[in-house]
């Protein structure tokens, strides 16, 4: 099951074009891909104006971009900080002010945070910050938007296998111990799927969460318990 298979139009929108092209190409018939960068203001309010062109009003929306580096408190660089916090807060919080008049009534906005807002982890302490916020956000606009009964929520995930590991400095040498060495940190033995995010995606846009409002879920094989 996904958003496409459900009968929906799925618009995603990336910086890089190769990678949008992939992604729209993988979902195929019915998904269109917009060029643009989440930490340009500017894109957040012309893709809301060509979303209204298009198709008047969306029923779903999910902010899913974000970057990170890994770097101790006294070595990140302003650069670093504003790179991170730019993408991974402004971002969003400027994409959903943007989105939210198109927004039908009833609709769901989901937010993806990290584990590690809650969890401390070496080395994340902008990233974790920089993620934080989401869950805050979360919250305001539960009740802000609740006479529109548009539902809010964030899906939190924990270490995941894909291609962030190398962009970490992951070498493919060093990516067996790297993820053996992950696993044995995670309650289900194992780094998770991004299938299994998407399912929870999923399940928050969908009508079977149609009480849920304002949480945050953890997808993280129960990491964030220890």
């Amino acid at each position: 099951m996904s958003f496409r298979s459900g009968g929906g139009t799925v618009i995603v929108t990336a910086r890089r074009s190769e990678t949008l092209e992939q992604v729209v190409s993988q979902i195929g018939h019915g998904a269109i891909g917009i060029q643009g960068d989440v930490s340009d203001l500017q894109h957040h309010q012309q893709l809301a104006n060509e979303i209204e062109q298009r198709f008047g009003g969306l029923d779903i929306y999910m902010a899913n971009a974000g970057v990170i580096t890994l770097t101790p408190s006294h070595e990140v660089t302003p650069e670093e900080y504003d790179r991170q916090f730019n993408i991974n807060t402004r971002g969003v919080f400027f994409g959903v002010q943007a989105i939210t008049p198109l927004l039908r009534d009833r609709a769901s906005v989901i937010l993806t945070s990290s584990l590690a807002a809650t969890k401390v982890l070496d080395g994340h302490a902008v990233y974790a910050g920089s993620k934080a916020a989401i869950s805050a956000f979360a919250r305001h606009w539960a009740l802000e938007l609740r006479a529109r009964r548009i539902r809010v929520n964030v899906l939190s995930p924990g270490p995941v296998d894909t291609p962030i590991i190398g962009k970490l400095g992951i070498t493919e040498q060093e990516r067996p111990d790297f993820l053996r060495h992950m696993s044995e940190l995670i309650p289900a033995g194992r780094l998770g799927d991004v299938q299994e995010l998407a399912l929870a995606a999923l399940y928050l846009a969908s009508g079977d969460s149609s009480f849920v409002n304002g949480v945050e879920l953890h997808v993280d094989g129960g990491m964030s318990l220890i």
